[in-house]
């Protein structure tokens, strides 16, 4: 068994390959500081309700962009785990290169999503993840990683007009009946889900006037099946990209 470790800044998304499936996947919140043996409690009883003894993986694929929580991991791993551990990196192999580009820049998920994308999908490619930033990472047609776009995403921004604006509330991110708003939390509601998908399908617009026409699209992430019915641009809602991009990157380097 493979375990995957995708650390984002809002949580752990923990992933269980077994015969090359992911065979179960749990999420932790990474904004709770935890020592390694509270994060190796939490992980034996979410093994436990899945009938896994996690004492029987035998590697480990660690995609992080919180430092603080990589090093908990780590010392979790040397301390009960005692087991190959691939952290992901440009400076390991990938099955993509990464071109004009400060490659210890792009974030570990980037790099996953990419990697994973480019596999199932080919080139040109843009793969749109809907995380704590909206962001956007484009590989050429011949597996070069080309750079990408960061904006912030629907949940922060939400979250920052409620802290801003003294009178707005924090809302549920789903798409009102009208794009127009009867209320407060309706209004808000409109500019956030509509006014997201106009600027991914803008964005969109822009890259295809510079990649091509033959440019593929597909989109990972919390959000992403909510915001697919206002995306024409994207075929597909890859929602384990990261993870696949994790196992990928662990049999690379195996």
């Amino acid at each position: 068994m493979i375990l995957v470790m995708d650390v984002g800044n809002t949580n752990i998304t923990l992933g269980l390959y077994e015969d090359g499936h992911l065979r179960h996947s749990w999420r932790l919140s990474s904004r709770v500081a935890r020592t390694e043996d509270e994060i190796w409690v939490f992980m034996n009883m979410l093994g436990r309700g899945a009938n896994i003894d996690m004492s029987k993986i035998h590697g480990i694929a660690l995609g992080s962009v919180v430092p603080s929580v990589t090093v908990s991991l780590l010392r979790l791993i040397s301390k009960h785990l005692q087991v190959k551990v691939v952290e992901v990196s440009s400076d390991i192999e990938l099955g993509i290169s990464i071109k004009n580009v400060d490659p210890h820049t792009v974030g570990a998920d980037r790099i996953c999503n990419a990697v994973a994308g480019f596999e199932q999908y080919g080139g040109p490619l843009v793969i749109v993840d809907f995380g704590t930033a909206t962001t956007f990472d484009i590989v050429s047609d011949n597996g070069d990683y080309l750079g990408g776009i960061i904006s912030p995403g629907l949940e922060s921004t939400a979250k920052s007009l409620h802290h801003l604006a003294a009178k707005l509330p924090m809302v549920d991110l789903k798409f009102p009946e009208s794009l127009i708003g009867r209320s407060t939390e309706s209004s808000m509601q409109s500019g956030l889900m509509f006014g997201g998908a106009e600027m991914v399908e803008g964005m969109l617009r822009r890259l295809r006037g510079e990649m091509g026409e033959n440019m593929r699209v597909i989109a990972t992430g919390g959000l992403a099946p909510i915001l697919l019915p206002e995306l024409p641009s994207v075929e597909s809602v890859e929602s384990t990209l990261t993870l696949k991009g994790l196992y990928n990157i662990y049999l690379k380097n195996e």
